[in-house]
Formats: structure tokens, sequence, C-alpha cells
């Protein structure tokens, strides 16, 4: 299967070891197992001495309970037995296609989103139509273009909320609408919430599963709760059928995912209240950075994120995106994704979810660096 390079995975896998002010990444502040045990009240040696007992069998091949009941929490409808574990949100994403859609089905994705929405379904042969968001709309979705875009045929819908890289929130009513939408032809919605729950206010994040039984919801241990190290992710819908599908295609190609992996997000998911309490602190202090900065820079703008950890900021000067971020790179250290990875020119995806300083310093060098080009050197 022929599939297009994947733009933005390709820059961070080149550019990203090497980076002095690394504010691309997009996962909030990573903690160690450690630090996981010290926020969760857990002791170490009880925990440790627990893990170091465990046989290293397959363990539960559908997944373990407690991880399973955890994730359900983290829903309003969600039960545990409609839960798939995967390796990371990113196999989930691909296991849903692999799964649910044939060459030739009809899919409609949005623009700018992250990559696997449409360029998986098109590799394997389905037609994919793109529904651009535009800034003017504050980069959420038109439902009238996207009933102009759904004929009988369309099989599935495919949207990420919190949007990466722009951090647009699709409020309840819009998710209706789209549901509504999908409903008129009987088609799935496929919603990457990987930054669901960071919210820049104290409201609930509505999932698109707890709105519509043909919804499927994909996510992650990596961006909200800090564990990307641990590879873990999954997909929760109430549709039986696409359950049954996933299932036996898991048997193909996962089997199981780790042990102990589930152990962790298990323990992390017991606390998730303390994790999320951290990684709302981190996400909202550090936005409230990013919009000073915006504020001062003269040669940026931007539409303010709602939510998730990324936004994405338009600059004035006539370079383009890649050779931008390239030169910056290389004359100040300060590393952010080019906007040609999400095909938007003349911008770039900045992550705020780091520590603070290396935010502050990150911003700082690209404000350096506009000064160096506009003074020709």
């Amino acid at each position: 299967m022929k599939i297009k390079p994947f733009a933005v995975e390709e820059w961070m896998n080149e550019w990203e070891v090497g980076a002095k002010y690394n504010i691309a990444e997009t996962c909030v502040d990573s903690v160690s197992l450690k630090q996981l045990l010290q926020l969760c009240g857990e002791d170490e040696a009880v925990f440790a001495n627990m893990l170091l007992s465990r046989r290293l069998s397959y363990g539960d091949i559908t997944g373990m309970p407690k991880f399973k009941e955890g994730v359900s929490r983290l829903y309003k409808t969600i039960a545990p037995d409609e839960i798939v574990p995967t390796h990371g949100a990113a196999g989930a994403n691909h296991h849903v296609f692999m799964s649910l859609i044939s060459a030739g089905d009809h899919i409609i994705s949005i623009m700018p989103t992250y990559q696997q929405l449409y360029s998986i379904p098109e590799a394997m042969g389905a037609k994919v139509d793109i529904l651009q968001l535009k800034k003017e709309n504050s980069y959420l979705l038109d439902i009238n273009e996207l009933k102009s875009l759904v004929t009988p045929q369309t099989k599935m819908i495919c949207v990420n909320n919190p949007n990466n890289p722009t951090g647009a929130l699709m409020s309840r009513e819009m998710l209706m609408e789209i549901v509504d939408v999908a409903k008129s032809v009987d088609a799935w919605v496929l919603c990457d919430e990987v930054y669901r729950h960071l919210t820049q206010t104290d409201v609930w994040c509505e999932s698109i599963v707890d709105l519509y039984d043909k919804g499927i919801s994909v996510s992650s241990m990596s961006k909200v709760f800090s564990l990307a190290g641990i590879r873990l992710g999954w997909i929760a819908t109430h549709d039986k059928a696409a359950v049954a599908a996933m299932l036996s295609h898991r048997d193909y190609n996962l089997i199981s995912c780790g042990m102990l992996d589930e152990t962790i997000a298990a323990l992390a998911l017991s606390h998730s209240d303390k994790l999320l309490a951290r990684n709302r602190a981190i996400v909202r202090e550090n936005l409230a950075e990013v919009d000073r900065w915006v504020s001062e820079e003269s040669h940026v703008s931007y539409v303010k994120p709602m939510a998730g950890t990324t936004a994405l900021i338009h600059y004035d000067l006539d370079i383009p995106s890649y050779d931008l971020c390239m030169d910056m790179y290389k004359k100040t250290g300060a590393f952010v994704t080019p906007g040609d990875c999400f095909e938007e020119e003349h911008c770039f995806r900045l992550g705020y979810a780091c520590d603070s300083e290396t935010l502050k310093n990150g911003l700082a060098a690209i404000s350096e660096y506009f000064k160096l080009v506009t003074k020709g050197e």
C-alpha cells in the first residue's frame, strides 16, 4: 500500500532530538514513573515490587479490566467492553480505518488536522473529500459545507476535537449538527480526541461517543496524561458491530497491548483528577504566556486556542514555512513545526505544553529570529 509521507512525523523525527528550545512538542510536559507515583500518592516500593513480580505473559488480550474501567470514566456513557486498547492513538486511528473502511468507500475529513485522518483512507483506495477549516471561521467546521459533501455513499466523517494544530474546540451544539448530518446517511463519525479534557475553562469537553451510537472516539495516554512513553491508546464506541470488527482485525496486527503499559495507565487513570489538575494548570498558564507574546510580537497573529496544547501561528514574512522553520532552527535553536506539514502556508504550529522556561526562551528566540530576518541577516 503506497501512502504519502507523514509530514509532521518526519519533521519531528528529523529535528526534535537536537532542538535547543523544543516548542514543537505536543504532549503536556512528560512525567517519569517516579513523578507519576508521587503525583498519585502511591508507594514506590510497593508498586515496583508488584511490577517486578509480574509474569510477562500476554496479559488480558482485550485489555486489562482496570485500564478499561479507567478509560470508561473519561466518558459519560461508555462501558469497559466498548473500549478497544491500541498502541497509542496513532495505532487507534489506523486500526479504525483498517477495520471499517474499504477501497471505494466515501470519506470526508477536515483539514488542517492530523494527517492520518485523510492520508490513510486515501492510501486504502477510499474517495476522500476535504472540508477546509478557515481562519476567518475560527477553524470551526462549516455545517453547510459538510452537508454539500455528504452523499448516500458516505461511510465516515473524520474530525478532530480539540483540533490539532489550531486548538479550536467544537461545542456540543456543533457536534450534534455533525451527528445529524451523519445520521442522514448512516455514517460513522470518527473523532480524534487526543487533546480532550485540556480545556482553558472548567467545562466538560464533550465526546462524540456520548452523542451518537455510531460515533467513534480515539484517544491515548500521551497528550493529556503526559505518558507518551507507554504507547497506549484506545478506541471507544457503542457500535457493537464496529467493536467486533476491530477486535477481529486486532488478532492479525496487535493481539494485545503491553501488560506493563496497561498497569501504569490503570494507575494513572485511577488518579486522573490529579493528573488533569496538573496538566490543565500547565496549558492554561503557558497559553497566557503565548497570548502575551502574540500581542507584543508585530509579525505574528493567531486564533487563540480554546483547548489542547497547540496553536497555529501566522506570520507576515514572505518566506515559505518550511524554509522559515529550518532557518530559525539553525540560527536560534527554536524548534516549531512548519504549517506546510498541515498543508497551510505562512504559519507554524507551536506546542505550548512544555515547561514554562523552555516556552519563554523559545518564544524569545522566535522574536530574535524575526529581528535578524527583517535586518537582512
